[in-house]
């Protein structure tokens, strides 16, 4: 792997940091008016000592957290991924044991600092936004995708941060900023994976009041936890009838002494990273939040952020694709030349650019959304403000619509993508690129699995699908915000052209009254969607950039628009097509 600072060595990655995000933005939205700075002014709290006062030292804040976990990525992590590859995990009588470099470059992270990235810092985390935290998990992503999502498990307090009781944050959040827990999503079972609704684990009420559960989890990433970091494992059992469906599932934190790790999953990729299968035997569990609402209203919110977390390391290895095929064609001598001097190996590297910056588009794009409602919530029940009145705000409702949409439409695009680049770049580097030897081939294998955990890209596109047909409505929210985006700046005819097909695309989608029809085009709309949204993101970013990158961004943007007006053109044929033909069974 190349070894620098994943996050400096990154001309797109700093572009984005410099000109194209709106930072003041994002900070008002996190900092809200300063308030911890306030509170550290008057109280001293020590959690609370980092805490910027201003826009330009909470944006360095954000600059030099970046620079620190790009360093340690590129000169740390992707030096040992090889390494921790061809070791992998080893599993003996229920316990998982890692390979000594992966833990000491974990205890690395920790040291700097860098560990709590997605913790607020009330809890003793960093305190960072969603944009910041996509940004670091590319560069950590980069550098290897199973330490990426080991530091994603053990950030994974959002759940119990927005819908845990005082006593449950103070217990269990701060060990986890602390490196002293671990975290796991437990909502798959043997036979129910993507069809929770049906799953049959068990919570029984005793008459003290405590809850135990009973079945059988499989794919849990870090069940077993990590070293001597145990997990808390945020389990989806059913407290309702085997016939209540959704409503009867509840949402429980059960710690993993209290379960065993029956067997690993021997992976085609990501072998550091744990997919355990878990076993509950009247394991004791805290409720958390409301009975019956751990599927519709807990576990959906925490796979939101878990969707856009796989999104971001998607674009992380990616990137590591990207550049490995480019160092790979600039050394690579045949007839006379390097290769990337082919036209045919050229066109797939421009290709590769053009789809790794679109990707990087709809990433912060959709973590900006994120940014502009979700603190307003946490903060607001820091205060004790009611739920339901924080949720009346019009700009918290619009975001957060916004957000439920861009979350899936860019975990869908950017893992396609991303398993894309990764195809190409083993293709770039050939026969060599088959073999163990070089990078590419971990990486290939690494990526594949990102366009199915989580949610495949086919229940990304029923995510999608109605927030795009409503959304895009004359008054539809999607579409107000489209038209918005698109008057800051003076969009070209291209940009303007690819608008109106898309238009077409789901105005036509719109007029089948067939269900399995309605459901067999579903993708050509979605990914219409997500051309024409990145298209309008590239050619916004053009007049953000800095002037000496201008001609570059321009030049990207036209040859993405000119794909996709292709790919429109070609989904806008299907669907007229196939509602002149009849629907056979």
């Amino acid at each position: 792997m190349i070894s620098n600072n994943y996050f400096n060595d990154n001309d797109d990655l700093i572009d984005h940091f410099d000109s194209l995000t709106p930072w003041n933005e994002v900070v008002d939205q996190y900092e809200q008016g300063f308030e911890d700075f306030a509170e550290y002014q008057k109280s001293g709290k020590e959690e609370l000592a980092f805490a910027p006062g201003n826009y330009e030292d909470a944006i360095e804040f954000y600059r030099s957290t970046l620079e620190a976990g790009g360093d340690i990525a590129g000169n740390d992590i992707s030096q040992i991924s090889k390494q921790m590859d061809e070791e992998g995990l080893k599993y003996k009588d229920g316990q998982v044991g890692f390979p000594k470099v992966m833990l000491d470059v974990v205890e690395k992270i920790k040291s700097a600092g860098l560990l709590p990235y997605g913790i607020h810092r009330h809890y003793g985390g960093l305190g960072l936004p969603s944009v910041v935290q996509s940004m670091l998990s590319e560069c950590v992503s980069r550098g290897d995708g199973s330490l990426a999502i080991t530091l994603g498990c053990m950030n994974l307090a959002e759940t119990v941060e927005r819908f845990g009781t005082d006593a449950m944050i103070h217990e269990f959040v701060p060990k986890m900023a602390a490196g002293e827990l671990c975290g796991a999503m437990a909502l798959t079972e043997p036979n129910y994976g993507s069809d929770l609704p049906n799953l049959q684990t068990k919570a029984i009420k005793g008459e003290d009041g405590t809850w135990k559960i009973t079945g059988t989890k499989r794919f849990i990433t870090h069940a077993c936890g990590f070293g001597s970091a145990p997990s808390i494992i945020l389990t989806l059992a059913r407290t309702g009838t085997t016939t209540s469906g959704a409503r009867g599932l509840s949402f429980f934190l059960v710690h993993s002494k209290d379960v065993f790790v029956a067997s690993i999953e021997k992976k085609m990729g990501l072998h550091c990273s744990p997919t355990c299968e878990v076993v509950f035997e009247n394991s004791p569990g805290i409720l958390i939040g409301e009975e019956g609402k751990g599927l519709v209203k807990y576990s959906m919110a925490m796979m939101n952020q878990a969707r856009l977390n796989i999104a971001a390391q998607a674009m992380g290895i990616a990137t590591a694709a990207y550049f490995e095929g480019k160092k790979y064609a600039e050394e690579r001598v045949q007839f006379g030349k390097t290769i990337n001097n082919i036209t045919a190996v050229k066109k797939m590297l421009e290709r590769m650019e053009r789809e790794v910056a679109a990707m990087r588009c709809i990433l912060y794009e959709a973590s900006f959304a994120v940014d502009q409602y979700r603190w307003k919530e946490e903060r607001g029940k820091m205060k004790g403000l009611n739920e339901k009145d924080i949720k009346k705000d019009e700009s918290f409702k619009k975001w957060e619509k916004l957000a439920s949409l861009f979350t899936p439409l860019s975990k869908y695009y950017i893992t396609e993508m991303a398993n894309l680049v990764a195809y190409d770049s083993m293709q770039i580097h050939g026969g060599s690129g088959y073999t163990e030897d070089y990078d590419v081939a971990r990486l290939y294998r690494d990526v594949r699995i990102t366009n199915i955990y989580e949610g495949t890209t086919q229940l990304q596109t029923v995510a999608c699908i109605g927030g795009i047909v409503s959304g895009m409505t004359e008054t539809g929210i999607y579409r107000e915000y489209l038209k918005s985006e698109m008057a800051t700046f003076a969009a070209s005819n291209g940009l303007n052209d690819l608008f109106k097909q898309f238009e077409s695309v789901v105005a036509e989608f719109a007029e089948i009254d067939s269900t399995p029809l309605r459901e067999e085009l579903a993708f050509e709309v979605v990914e219409s969607a997500a051309r024409f949204h990145n298209s309008l993101l590239l050619e916004r970013s053009i007049g953000r950039s800095k002037v000496e990158r201008r001609t570059y961004r321009k030049s990207i943007a036209d040859a993405y628009i000119l794909d996709s007006s292709a790919i429109l053109a070609a989904n806008l044929t299907k669907i007229r097509g196939k509602k002149k033909t009849p629907v056979t069974a």
